[in-house]
C-alpha cells in the first residue's frame, strides 16, 4: 500500500492498547505478506485480547492454554493453526479505513480468561465502533455476568459467540473443566448462552462446536439442536491438533464424519430438519438426515453446508469465514478443505459427495477412489 505509514508488528504489548490479530487478518490489512489459496477473501477481522500473563485456562486442545509447552511467551503462541501478531489497536482502526480492506464486513473480538478482559473487551469494542457497527464478541462466560452483556451491547457489539466447544458435559469437564484444573463450568457456559439471547435477541448469539474431541455424530448433532431450540446458531469447527498442547497427538476427525455433521448443522440451523427426524446407527453415526432426496440434493449441490459457519453481515451469511483455520493449504489442495471460505465449485461438490458417505476411520483417504454402493445410504444415492 504505497504512501501509507508501515505499522509495527510487536511481540509484546497488552490490551486494551494492543491486540493480537489472526495471520489472515494481518494479510488482509497488508501487515503481513501472503495470499489465500484460490484467491479466498477474508470478510471478518479477527482480534484477540493479549496479556503478558496470558489466559488462565488449561483447555487440553487450545493453543493458548497455560499448559502449552511451546518454549515461547504467551503472546507468541499460535492459535487455531496460525500465528497471531500483536499490533496497536489504533493502527488497526486506521488501517480498516484503507482501500485494501474495503471488502471487510465484520470485526470479531475474542476474550481470554483473564480478569482484565472484562473492561478491556468493552474498551476495544467501543474503539472499533467508529469504523463499523458489525462487531462480534467471542466471550468468556467464566468471568462475565448478564449485566456485563448489556454493557457489551451498549459498547457496540451486535452479535455474541460462546465457545462451548465440547458437545457433551463429560467431554467438557475432561478437556476444559475441573479434570484439567480449569475454572470453566458446563452449566455456566450454557447459562450465558441463554442470557446472551435475552440481551442480544434470538439468532444473534452463536455457539462454537468442535467436531473430533471424542463425541459421536449424534452427540454433536443433539448439541446443535439444543442451541437452535434456545435461539442460538452453531458455528462448526473441525479439530486440528495444536503443537505443544495436551492433545497435540490427537487426530483430526475423519472427513466423512465432519461432512455429515456439517450437513446436519446446516439443515437444523435453516429450520429444514430436526435431530428427532434423523437416524443414527449403533455407533451414533448419521445414516439418514430425515429429509427427502430432493432436499438433500439441493443442499449438497449448493455447497453451502460445507462453507465456514460464522457470523453474518448485511451482505453475506458467513462474513466470518476464517480461511484455513482448521485445515492446511495442502489438505485443501488434496480435497480436504474442511470449511470452505468460498462457495464450493462443481469439482469440490463431486469430491464432497464421496466424502459424505465414507464411514472409514482410516486417515487414508478412501474417498479418493470409487466407493462401493454399500458405502452409500440408498435413500440419497444419485
Amino acid at each position: 500500500m504505497a504512501g501509507e505509514t508501515s505499522i509495527q508488528i510487536l511481540a509484546g504489548g497488552e490490551s486494551p492498547e494492543y491486540v493480537r490479530m489472526s495471520l489472515a487478518a494481518a494479510i488482509t490489512l497488508g501487515l503481513a505478506p501472503g495470499g489465500f489459496y484460490r484467491n479466498a477473501k477474508l470478510y471478518c477481522i479477527n482480534l484477540l485480547l493479549t496479556y503478558s500473563d496470558g489466559c488462565v485456562g488449561r483447555c487440553a486442545y487450545c493453543g493458548l492454554s497455560r499448559t502449552r509447552s511451546a518454549g515461547k511467551s504467551w503472546g507468541e503462541y499460535s492459535f487455531i493453526r496460525v500465528d497471531w501478531p500483536t499490533i496497536p489497536l489504533q493502527d488497526i482502526v486506521q488501517r480498516m479505513g484503507s482501500e485494501s480492506c474495503g471488502h471487510v464486513e465484520r470485526v470479531c473480538v475474542s476474550m481470554v480468561t483473564n480478569g482484565r478482559a472484562r473492561d478491556d473487551t468493552l474498551e476495544v469494542v467501543s474503539g472499533l465502533r467508529e469504523k463499523t457497527d458489525a462487531i462480534s464478541a467471542l466471550i468468556t462466560p467464566t468471568i462475565i455476568d448478564k449485566g456485563w452483556l448489556y454493557k457489551l451491547k451498549q459498547a457496540g457489539a451486535d452479535k455474541v459467540g460462546v465457545a462451548i466447544d465440547a458437545a457433551k458435559q463429560e467431554l467438557f469437564n475432561r478437556l476444559r473443566g475441573w479434570s484439567v484444573g480449569d475454572p470453566h463450568k458446563w452449566e455456566r457456559y450454557w447459562g450465558v448462552v441463554e442470557e446472551a439471547i435475552e440481551v442480544f435477541g434470538s439468532f444473534n448469539v452463536s455457539i462454537h462446536l468442535i467436531v473430533g474431541l471424542g463425541e459421536a455424530e449424534e452427540e454433536a448433532t443433539r448439541a446443535i439442536q439444543k442451541a437452535y431450540d434456545m435461539g442460538a446458531l452453531t458455528h462448526l469447527f473441525s479439530f486440528f491438533p495444536e503443537e505443544g498442547s495436551q492433545m497435540q497427538d490427537h487426530p483430526q476427525p475423519p472427513i466423512g464424519r465432519y461432512r455429515r455433521v456439517q450437513i446436519a448443522r446446516y439443515l437444523i440451523n435453516k429450520g429444514l430438519a430436526s435431530v428427532g427426524d434423523m437416524v443414527f446407527d449403533g455407533k451414533g453415526r448419521l445414516i439418514d438426515f430425515g429429509i427427502t432426496k430432493e432436499l438433500f440434493e439441493e443442499a449438497v449441490n449448493s455447497g453451502l453446508p460445507f462453507m465456514t459457519s460464522g457470523c453474518a453481515s448485511r451482505n453475506r451469511e458467513n462474513a466470518c469465514n476464517r480461511p484455513f483455520s482448521d485445515s492446511t493449504p495442502y489438505q485443501a489442495h488434496m480435497g480436504e478443505l474442511r470449511n470452505f471460505p468460498f462457495t464450493p465449485n462443481r469439482r469440490d461438490v463431486k469430491i464432497i459427495r464421496k466424502q459424505i458417505w465414507d464411514y472409514s476411520e482410516d486417515p487414508v483417504k478412501p474417498w479418493a477412489e470409487d466407493l462401493g454402493a454399500g458405502s452409500f445410504n440408498q435413500k440419497y444415492k444419485a
